[in-house]
């Protein structure tokens, strides 16, 4: 099946406002809607849940027309088959997480052919919710909360779970408790979820496919470690430019505490944080933490140094620094240098360098 499946083409017009998107995204993994507070992230979720009615519109989720204004085709809310999650869990006080959970299945929508049905106990095994069964929702966590509010989203066997930054009301610990739920249902689920976030944290973590929205616009659109690599550095997560690589727990050090991580153009080494062999991880490397070298560096304390080549340099915000774009036999990098050094080491693209990485962040 093709990911052209799912395709929004919408616009909505509010006072002052324009939400207009036209954008394909794939049937499973995140997609996460980026963009700066009134960029129309929400409005846009709401739109795919019915709640909004955008015009001249076409939703169209696993094959199936939500909307479509050119043949009359508005289907409401409630028999759209998809999963909400609030910034608030909003559960049911009066009820147990077990009651909150059969709520939910006595309204699920009925089995589809060649589609899984999602069920309480999928959603109680994926958000380890085993032990919380009998407990009076008030007695939760704000991490807690959230899972149940999740795993009752995904009790009514949704077409499409949609999350409106669902972290953004808990404390950095409970959302630290909660991010690796997302991360197992992101790779355990068979649905496609649309997520919203403006955390740079979240996205590098979380997204399989960004949507970068900007005044109702859509800026960038596609896969996340593409988009991070791309020509326009569109995301400037957490105030920085930064490269996505993705790669495999290869090996553990233990006289020095550290792990490999092989990937596309070839391995970094980084303090031992108890990964498991063959574990893929994602690394978020900023601009400002890589530096290029035209000979093979020898005698330094850095550790990570990857051959790679120029793609380009291009200007960056401040007129003294510029950005290189690197290819790391199908790894990008960016680095940020002065333009001055650019100049000395006389850079150009298609120039063959080492680009030494002085640090680097797991996305978890």
């Amino acid at each position: 099946m093709s990911d052209a499946l799912n395709h929004i083409q919408l616009r909505l017009d509010k006072p002052g406002f324009r939400l207009e998107v036209d954008v394909h995204l794939p049937q499973r993994g995140i997609a996460v809607l980026y963009g700066p507070s009134g960029s129309g992230k929400t409005t846009l979720l709401r739109c795919l849940a019915g709640l909004e009615r955008p015009r001249d519109a076409s939703i169209r989720i696993h094959n199936t027309l939500w909307q479509d204004d050119a043949a009359g085709v508005f289907v409401p809310t409630w028999q759209r088959p998809l999963g909400y999650v609030f910034q608030e869990a909003s559960l049911l006080p009066h009820l147990d997480v077990a009651g909150n959970l059969e709520f939910a299945r006595r309204r699920a929508a009925p089995a589809r052919q060649g589609s899984p049905l999602l069920t309480p106990e999928f959603a109680v095994k994926t958000l380890g919710l085993a032990h919380l069964m009998q407990r009076r929702t008030t007695d939760l966590s704000g991490g807690e909360r959230q899972r149940v509010a999740i795993a009752r989203a995904l009790a009514t066997n949704p077409q499409l779970l949609l999350l409106d930054e669902p972290l953004a009301s808990l404390d950095e610990a409970r959302r630290q408790e909660v991010m690796p739920w997302l991360e197992r249902l992101r790779d355990e689920l068979h649905i496609p979820m649309v997520y919203v976030s403006h955390a740079a944290d979240e996205v590098t973590r979380l997204a399989d496919t960004l949507v970068v929205l900007e005044q109702g616009q859509v800026r960038a659109c596609g896969p996340l470690q593409a988009l991070m690599a791309g020509t326009d550095p569109v995301l400037h997560l957490g105030g920085d430019v930064a490269s996505l690589v993705l790669g495999q727990v290869a090996a553990h050090d233990t006289q020095w505490h550290l792990t490999e991580l092989r990937f596309a153009g070839g391995s970094f080494w980084l303090a031992d944080a108890g990964l498991a062999m063959g574990q893929t991880v994602r690394l978020r490397v900023l601009a400002r933490d890589v530096s290029i070298a035209t000979r093979q560096p020898t005698g330094v304390s850095i550790q990570n140094v990857v051959a790679c080549t120029v793609l380009s340099i291009l200007p960056d915000q401040h007129p003294a620094q510029a950005l290189v774009r690197l290819d790391c036999a199908g790894t990008g990098l960016w680095a940020r240098l002065t333009r001055r050094a650019v100049d000395q080491l006389g850079l150009h693209a298609g120039q063959a360098v080492w680009a030494q990485v002085k640090a680097m962040a797991l996305a978890r």
